[in-house]
């Protein structure tokens, strides 16, 4: 697989979850009821991550459609590795250790997206390995 694809597949992730957390903003009971995810009090830092989120999403399109002699950088294959290896393990952490009060489906979801995060890195790294050889 190209390192652009994956880059774009990346971003579209980053940019689904920066915008879950945004929405957890004006809608909290709603969307972590139906979800089964932890409420976010105060809403402040789910926000900051969400946003967080959509710049690293971002960071991945620009990298991922421009051209080599272009100034504009964005986040290269080796940041989106890190950044997802690190936010899949730290929710893992979570949920295996956290000892968090949540449904069934809840911790379902939550394994998703951990596993969906891990998952991606694993082939980012394999992407890049391939690269370097």
């Amino acid at each position: 697989m190209k390192i652009s694809k994956i880059l774009v597949i990346d971003a579209v992730i980053n940019l689904f979850l920066g915008f879950l957390l945004l929405l957890l903003i004006p809608f909290p009971q709603q969307i972590t009821q139906l979800l089964g995810i932890p409420e976010v009090k105060p809403a402040f830092y789910a926000s900051i991550m969400g946003g967080v989120l959509i710049g690293i999403g971002l960071a991945l399109f620009i990298e991922a459609f421009r051209e080599k002699e272009q100034g504009l950088v964005g986040l290269g294959l080796g940041g989106a590795i890190l950044i997802n290896l690190s936010g899949g393990a730290v929710l893992a952490g979570w949920l295996i250790f956290g000892k968090l009060a949540l449904p069934v489906h809840g911790q379902i979801v939550l394994w998703i997206i951990a596993a969906i995060l891990l998952v991606i890195s694993s082939i980012e790294m394999v992407v890049h390995t391939g690269k370097n050889e």
